[in-house]
């Protein structure tokens, strides 16, 4: 799934080129919009994931191993880990923002998909648009130690390298 594609499908839906009145979106098409934002943002890292773990080309990596990390991100998960203040602060500022985006525009995307009465503007959707465009051209320049050690800190769960204590 390529997020470029899907921005590009969210823009479209935003500017009201799918409906019967050009330039005039209604909600259905904002609604759609704001979910194919969030959805390019999700694989966007979830293609992170698979590359930074696995291996990005082809000829590098096991398709099943690459598939099976690209299908492990899970929604919640990451909006719980980066909606940790303390730990997000310690990755560069490209990843804070794209942590950010992801976890507003979730929430977004729950609305939009879920809540009979959402509503969002135009100009507003628009404006996601970009920020998501941004963000993941900034997210996809970070250093790939600094990737990949995102894609550990939102994907798989965290035990403490202190063996457990045992009690007499």
């Amino acid at each position: 799934m390529s997020p470029n594609r899907l921005l590009r499908l969210a823009r479209r839906l935003a500017e009201g080129a799918h409906g019967t009145r050009p330039g005039r979106p209604d909600s259905v098409e904002l609604q759609r919009a704001v979910s194919t934002i969030y959805y390019a943002l999700f694989h966007s890292l979830a293609r992170c994931v698979a590359d930074t773990l696995v291996a990005k080309t082809r000829a590098a990596r096991s398709q099943s191993a690459w598939v099976q990390a690209y299908r492990a991100v899970n929604h919640g998960n990451v909006k719980k880990q980066c909606m940790k203040q303390s730990p997000i602060k310690l990755f560069p500022s490209e990843i804070q923002d794209f942590a950010r985006l992801f976890v507003d525009m979730q929430y977004n995307r729950e609305e939009a998909d879920y809540h009979p009465m959402a509503s969002f503007s135009r100009a507003q959707v628009i404006q996601w648009v970009q920020r998501a465009e941004y963000a993941i051209s900034q997210f996809d320049q970070v250093a790939n130690k600094d990737r990949q050690a995102f894609a550990v800190y939102v994907t798989l769960p965290f035990r403490s390298s202190q063996p457990p204590k045992v009690r007499v």
